[in-house]
């Protein structure tokens, strides 16, 4: 009776710990979702100034003959690059964002997935703010 009594109460435990288990996890699994979801809100409404900074960079671009007899100082040839290779910086944050959005999973149940994707939006808010600082400093002279 006594062997009966601790099988019962040790099945009861790990079926206890168990369960505490699996809501642990689908705890973690929602605060690192909403995590992710935060991160990308956070980062989603720079796409339309990123989308007008790369008009603006068409409009300087095109019009860079003009702003050189402004400023006669300006090289043409280290503005047309730079500002070419910013267009490139905005336009791909731009595309990994939306590729990322597209390939997301919100209906994962895996913690690894769901650290994965986290990880992954940390780094693109990283990028995008790498990118934002230098649009600034580069636009902010035209």
């Amino acid at each position: 009776m006594k062997k009966l009594a601790f099988l019962i109460a040790s099945a009861f435990a790990i079926t206890s710990c168990a369960n505490s288990s699996k809501t642990n996890n689908q705890d973690d699994l929602v605060k690192i979702q909403k995590e992710t979801i935060k991160i990308h809100d956070e980062i989603m409404p720079q796409i339309s100034a990123f989308d007008k900074s790369v008009v603006t960079i068409d409009s300087i671009l095109t019009n860079l003959g003009a702003i050189k007899t402004a400023k006669p100082a300006l090289d043409t040839t280290n503005s047309r690059q730079e500002l070419t290779q910013l267009q490139k910086k905005l336009d791909d944050a731009t595309d990994h964002m939306m590729d990322w959005m597209k390939d997301y999973r919100s209906d994962s149940t895996t913690l690894t997935y769901a650290n994965s994707e986290l990880a992954k939006v940390k780094t693109m808010k990283a990028l995008f703010e790498t990118v934002s600082k230098e649009k600034q400093e580069i636009l902010n002279k035209y």
